[in-house]
């Protein structure tokens, strides 16, 4: 096991953040998609939020980058966009750290629902979900407008 703590994303940790999206996306086989950049993130950090997971060294080595969002039918909720572990630091309950910062973070704000998407190949992740309790809704289908 490893030593880290959890602690919210400041504008430092702003260039890790972005590798591990980038981590990301090439693990969901999308590494093309991804258009942000550091200054972006600067220009629109009041759009979103963060929890780090930081070895003692000051490695990042996981995130889960959140924001808040209205739906009609419950009300105010949170949106976690992303939650990523390092490869190398899988399996240390990191992941589940990360996601229960985000959770408590939800309840604090008094948010009716979390959501987020997982990809419906990535079977361990599903797994870890439906662990936690969370409902996989396989009705509802994403449309983005770029």
């Amino acid at each position: 096991m490893i030593n880290y703590h959890i602690r919210p994303a400041t504008e430092q940790d702003f260039e890790a953040i972005l590798g591990l999206i980038k981590e990301l996306a090439l693990f969901e086989k999308a590494p093309e998609k991804v258009a942000n950049t550091i200054a972006q993130m600067k220009a629109e950090q009041d759009y979103f939020q963060a929890w780090v997971a930081e070895k003692l060294d000051g490695e990042i080595i996981g995130f889960a980058l959140f924001y808040f969002v209205y739906y009609t039918w419950v009300g105010k909720s949170l949106y976690l966009d992303d939650l990523y572990v390092k490869e190398a630091y899988r399996g240390q309950k990191i992941g589940s750290k990360l996601l229960d910062k985000v959770i408590k973070t939800g309840r604090q704000n008094n948010c009716k629902r979390i959501r987020w998407q997982v990809l419906n190949w990535n079977k361990p992740a599903i797994d870890f979900y439906q662990k936690l309790g969370a409902n996989l809704d396989d009705e509802w289908i994403n449309c983005d407008l770029e």
